[in-house]
């Protein structure tokens, strides 16, 4: 459980396992290609860098990035989270208990800094993306996944704070000094029949407020829209998933055709 200053004098509590995915839990196989494909994505910006993976969740991502890195270190706001990342880990990897809003990592010591599936719940992206512009070097890179708010049955976390699509990511990192690339992964058109036939059913079920929201009934969801569920592991390796490239994307209108947006915001200092 996290306690949050929201900034107006109200107090949230957070508890950030109900909404977080662990090693053994039951998912659907198109939520472990995802996890695969966003770190090797990623691994292609990692090879030989210096590296800080926040809101790193339990780490799934952290021992293959490991292999890659010349340094790699990560941490999340929530101690109950990292219990489990350590529990794997061990001395494996260095990994803190600190808020992506403000880094204990001096000046210039990073050359990528890495944020999956997390942005949607900082209180302050604006403070998140100071920061990454005060710890990276001249030239590093922020490499962001989120979740494409602009599907029309996107369905939010209960946890989350704001969404940010290819134009809102954009807007917030150019006014920041970066300039920005973005990729598509998991194209809609693509999808299973199965889950084509309940995008409507979805959409309805978001917009009624009848979208479970426990994990028990996201699970009893997922069977429904895909079936057999599998494991996830508590850590990825090579190969685990088939790579498919992510398309590159207009950064001047919103995408409509893919399941998660990619982003590279690259900094260039004065």
């Amino acid at each position: 459980m996290k306690i949050i200053e929201t900034g107006k004098g109200v107090v949230r509590l957070v508890d950030y396992l109900a909404v977080t995915e662990l090693s053994g839990d039951e998912v659907s196989q198109e939520q472990v290609d995802r996890l695969c494909n966003r770190y090797y994505w990623a691994g292609k910006y990692c090879a030989g860098k210096d590296v800080l993976e926040v809101a790193c969740g339990t780490g799934q991502g952290l021992g293959y990035l490991s292999k890659l890195a010349e340094s790699l270190s990560a941490g999340d706001c929530s101690e109950e989270i990292l219990k489990v990342a350590r529990a794997y880990y061990g001395d494996r990897i260095s990994l803190r208990q600190f808020d992506a809003q403000d880094m204990p990592h001096a000046d210039n010591s990073m050359d990528v800094i890495i944020i999956f599936e997390a942005i949607y719940y900082l209180p302050s992206a604006e403070r998140f993306v100071n920061e990454c512009r005060r710890v990276l070097r001249n030239g590093g890179r922020v490499l962001v996944v989120t979740a494409n708010k602009d599907l029309y049955d996107f369905n939010p976390s209960p946890h989350s704070y704001k969404y940010y699509g290819v134009i809102e990511l954009k807007d917030l990192f150019e006014r920041h000094g970066f300039t920005v690339q973005f990729f598509g992964n998991t194209p809609v058109d693509d999808l299973s029949w199965r889950q084509k036939i309940f995008r409507p059913i979805k959409k309805f079920a978001v917009k009624s407020g009848l979208m479970p929201k426990s994990m028990d009934g996201k699970k009893f969801f997922k069977r429904l829209v895909f079936g057999r569920l599998v494991k996830m592991p508590a850590e990825i390796e090579e190969g685990m998933a088939p790579y498919i490239e992510p398309s590159e994307l207009s950064s001047s209108e919103p995408d409509r055709k893919h399941k998660v947006i990619y982003c590279v915001a690259a900094l260039q200092k004065s």
